[in-house]
């Protein structure tokens, strides 16, 4: 399987770098109108538009919508068919996890600035948050634990997790983690149905103020569409990689991380910024050797014939660096023998990899840190999930007597050059 091999040093190298890069921006256009008239089924009908989906995309049949409810003792029952070491492994990521987001609860803060105003502000969690758990051809029950935890650290009361059961198969892994988590409230439902039935609530399903969690497109879209009637974690697109190495980096290590990332999507992306042609040469002979091993059905053939790269540069300097910056991958490794001098003059990336030990794949499980992150070049602007997601923060202002004379005149100088009369007036009233 020949790798996409692009030289910088090549005249069309610029042209070369753009197809790799320009991904499929808006794939999900074509199911755009079915997305749309599944949420407006769910909003009118309810729970009767919940059993009809889950009957017809998950096909199996819904008598009533309490079907699909999961009991706490069903989902222990179910867990207990998980594989022990799959169990006690999901516990020790659980501990890693949550003792590294514990670490970024903030605190309120106030002060009180020269003239006496005392200013700050305090956090207050969400009251309550859906997730969606995969359920179908990928079940991931890391997401459980990479959405949850946070949402548990920030204080939300309520934490409502959805997943789909296709044939009303229930995945024992997705029960494990759930049970370990201590979620309550379980529903049997995916796709754009459960996401409607988050946001809009039926008779029985509450709605929740944020939903979080991966998903396939009619998700994705479903996710976009429901932005405003309640908040949303991202967008989240296919997973991607960006690799960074020099000359003295073992080319099976580099094949091995970029066909991990390849393996998540057919449209997943893999790509390595490589010192020497010689290396990639290497690599892409391991990545062509390690294919082999992988069934021929495996995603990480397809992606990363369609979409993986090997961009060849003479040295790691700043031509990389800007290179790692258009990019802006949701994973950066960087696999060199000084990392930590290129990271203040990395701007964007969802979350760096240090040195040559660090396998991006640690960051998926057991490291601790999250997994959600920004896709799609989202990089530029948006973060990977934390507690902060799961909190709001509100702004605090206390003005004395004395603190308050002293804003009056500014502020109704102001207020009558923006033609407000009555903010004006407000501020020239006597108050005691």
């Amino acid at each position: 399987m020949a790798a996409r091999i692009i030289d910088l040093q090549a005249k069309n190298y610029n042209e070369q770098l753009q197809t790799v890069i320009a991904r499929k921006t808006d794939q999900l256009k074509p199911i755009e109108e079915k997305v749309n008239a599944i949420i407006q089924r769910v909003k009118k009908l309810g729970d009767t538009a919940l059993c009809e989906f889950t009957q017809e995309f998950d096909n199996f049949s819904v008598p009533d919508i309490e079907t699909l409810r999961l009991s706490v003792d069903r989902c222990k029952q179910i867990a207990e068919q998980c594989d022990i070491k799959v169990r006690d492994a999901l516990s020790f990521a659980h501990e890693r996890i949550y003792n590294h987001h514990l670490r970024m609860k903030k605190e309120d803060y106030v002060y009180e600035d020269p003239i006496g105003v005392k200013l700050g502000w305090c956090y207050r969690p969400l009251d309550s948050v859906g997730l969606y758990v995969p359920g179908g051809k990928a079940a991931y029950p890391s997401s459980v634990l990479m959405n949850a935890i946070p949402a548990q650290i920030a204080g939300v009361k309520r934490i409502v997790m959805v997943t789909p059961t296709p044939q009303g198969i229930i995945n024992p892994t997705i029960c494990a983690a759930a049970t370990i988590l201590g979620i309550e409230e379980i529903w049997n439902i995916g796709g754009a149905q459960a996401v409607a039935a988050l946001a809009y609530g039926t008779q029985t399903i509450q709605n929740v103020d944020k939903i979080v969690g991966p998903g396939n497109d009619f998700v994705a879209l479903a996710k976009k569409n429901v932005f405003g009637q309640c908040g949303i974690d991202m967008i989240a697109g296919p997973s991607e990689i960006l690799i960074l190495a020099d000359k003295k980096t073992c080319p099976d290590v580099i094949a091995a991380d970029l066909l991990a990332q390849a393996e998540h999507d057919e449209n997943a992306q893999a790509i390595a910024i490589v010192q020497g042609m010689e290396l990639a040469k290497k690599v892409e002979k391991s990545i062509e050797k390690q294919l082999k091993n992988l069934p021929k059905e495996n995603l990480a053939h397809k992606s990363w014939l369609q979409w993986g790269a090997l961009i060849v540069v003479e040295a790691i300097n700043d031509q990389c660096i800007s290179l790692v910056n258009m990019i802006a991958p949701e994973h950066l490794e960087l696999q060199l023998e000084d990392p930590h001098k290129l990271i203040p003059h990395i701007k964007h990336a969802g979350a760096i990899f240090i040195g040559r030990h660090t396998a991006e794949v640690f960051g998926d499980y057991s490291a601790g840190s999250n997994h959600v992150l920004p896709t799609a070049r989202t990089a530029r602007f948006c973060s990977g999930l934390s507690v902060d997601d799961y909190m709001k923060k509100i702004a605090l202002l206390e003005c004395s007597e004395k603190s308050a004379k002293m804003l009056r005149e500014t502020t109704i100088t102001l207020a009558k050059a923006e033609g407000l009369l009555a903010h004006a007036a407000a501020a020239a009233i006597k108050r005691s």
